[in-house]
């Protein structure tokens, strides 16, 4: 594509215009330089001509503006923001627009500026038509109101599946790399006579719990690499816009699932996206709902149990996990809506930009920003929650126990026990790793690691040891899934919490989601297991 770079600035009122291609990294020294050059000018804007009764309500609006505030600066862009309604203007500068703005023209402003932009396109870009009628021909199928969502799942799918595969060949590598470290670590520490305590702290508490989430390093990578290039080629504001239609059942637009979308990365910048909302009624659902995503601290915990207990089906189970925290957002969004006064704006203006192939620096940057949070974590929370669940599990009243069923750690889980028992999680073990997921989701894995004193679990070796110490506790695949189902809904972890308080401003909003994620999670992997012994009875 070409652009005329001496038309551009004559459509846009000879404001200076400097080419700058992001994805060359060209222009920015010239963009800067003329940035200086014309600081002093002043002010230079494109004017955008509507159509002349939208003309003639604004000069009605200047005129009611003026006569209450005088020659106020910006007074066309204010008018403007009357006739769309906007909120905060309104509010800063009250004024009786009766006959004038009766109704709200944002969507008919936007599209004329729309239109302007597509004459400014038609007159100075060139080349353009076969890359867009390339895009067309692909949106037919993964925009389609009928095929697209369908597409969409099959997508993720494949995503999922490269997680699984690829990921758990490259996994057999940092598997073997672990168990020579936490061989060496154990020797060195012996050869120095360190006291058995201590060894016991750093081998089976530190390596055996940060160790066994590091494992998980290239499914997480996978994942990540995947979403990456799903955003850069364009893909995911399709979704959004395939959507659209299902969430507007449920009372919100296609935009709110694009917080939902980042939340199978994380949940917090998917919680800290809602701000995309221009209704606090609507991000407050969406935040609500966003936390059921699975994230990808959760991929560790589906990753071991369905290896564990489901073998060749592991990926499907994993994948249905995914399927299923879909559902319930929506089925929550829906209860929610139905329940409330059931209005909501269903306009969703929102950019669909030509695909393109990914850049590799740009999906470089994002896979590497997320794999270094993961390890950040890794370091910093699940190594404190490692050190601190092994005191819990090797002191007791009493001082140091040999027994860890006479422990703190054990004191706990069987007080909630009775509580769990009904969704087949009855152990205390469980009910452990479970308080200890909600300083980050992958501290279950470590968790599990630690309390079953496994120094590689992600190993084959591991895997099969955790299968056998579970199955001789009555603990079979029901009772694995069942926990995933609980892994997948109940309270979010520490961060996010702190993410939600922030965005909505209420600790009471904010205490009664936790509590209201406990009550679900535990109703939904009871139906589970209860359903489930039903059928296999």
């Amino acid at each position: 594509m070409e652009i005329d770079l001496h038309r551009l600035p004559e459509m846009l009122g000879h404001v200076p215009v400097v080419p700058v291609s992001a994805r060359k990294r060209t222009g920015l020294d010239v963009l800067m330089h003329a940035v200086v050059h014309h600081y002093e000018e002043g002010p230079q804007g494109v004017v955008v001509t509507y159509t002349r009764g939208l003309e003639n309500k604004i000069a009605k609006t200047e005129e009611a503006l003026r006569a209450r505030y005088g020659e106020m600066e910006n007074m066309r862009w204010h008018a403007v923001k009357m006739l769309e309604w906007d909120e905060e203007v309104m509010r800063d500068h009250p004024v009786d627009l009766a006959g004038i703005a009766d109704v709200s023209y944002e969507k008919q402003i936007i599209n004329e500026k729309y239109d302007y932009i597509e004459e400014i396109i038609r007159e100075c870009l060139f080349n353009k038509e076969e890359r867009s009628a390339w895009t067309d021909r692909v949106d037919r199928y993964l925009t389609h109101p009928v095929l697209g969502i369908p597409i969409f799942l099959g997508i993720m799918a494949l995503v999922f599946f490269l997680t699984f595969t690829v990921g758990d060949f490259l996994k057999g590598y940092f598997e073997l790399g672990l168990e020579l470290f936490s061989a060496k670590t154990l020797a060195a520490l012996e050869a120095m006579d360190v006291a058995p305590w201590l060894i016991s702290l750093i081998v089976d508490g530190v390596v055996a719990g940060v160790g066994g989430i590091l494992t998980f390093l290239p499914n997480i990578f996978i994942l990540f690499l995947a979403l990456a290039f799903l955003e850069d080629s364009g893909y995911m504001s399709r979704v959004a816009y395939v959507m659209n239609e299902t969430m507007g059942m449920v009372g919100l637009s296609g935009k709110a699932f694009l917080p939902m979308l980042l939340g199978f990365g994380c949940t917090v910048p998917a919680i800290m996206a809602t701000r995309a909302l221009e209704s606090r009624k609507d991000r407050l659902r969406t935040i609500l709902i966003t936390p059921f995503m699975s994230c990808s601290a959760r991929l560790p915990i589906y990753v071991l149990f369905a290896d564990v207990f489901f073998g060749d089906r592991a990926l499907f189970v994993a994948y249905s996990l995914y399927l299923i925290g879909l559902v319930v957002a929506i089925l929550v969004a829906l209860v929610v809506y139905k329940t409330s006064d059931g209005s909501y704006d269903n306009i969703l203006l929102i950019e669909l930009p030509e695909y393109k192939t990914p850049n590799a620096r740009t999906v470089a940057i994002y896979v590497w920003e997320k794999v270094k949070d993961y390890l950040t974590k890794a370091g910093t929370t699940i190594f404190v929650a490692s050190i601190i669940l092994w005191f819990v599990l090797n002191t007791g009243p009493g001082g140091f126990m040999a027994d860890v069923s006479e422990s703190f750690a054990a004191m706990i889980g069987r007080f909630l026990v009775p509580f769990l028992a009904s969704a087949g999680l009855g152990q205390w073990q469980i009910a452990v790793a479970l308080i200890s997921g909600i300083s980050a989701k992958e501290v279950v894995v470590s968790s599990f690691s630690v309390l079953y004193g496994i120094g590689n679990i992600n190993s084959a070796g591991g895997m099969a040891e955790l299968g056998n110490i579970l199955a001789g506790a009555g603990f079979t695949g029901l009772n694995a899934y069942a926990l995933m189902v609980f892994c997948l809904l109940y309270t979010p972890c520490i961060a996010t919490i702190a993410t939600i308080r922030r965005e909505t401003g209420s600790v009471k909003w904010t205490a009664g989601m936790v509590v209201f994620q406990l009550i679900l999670a535990w109703a939904a992997a009871t139906a589970v297991f209860q359903l489930g012994s039903l059928l296999c009875a």
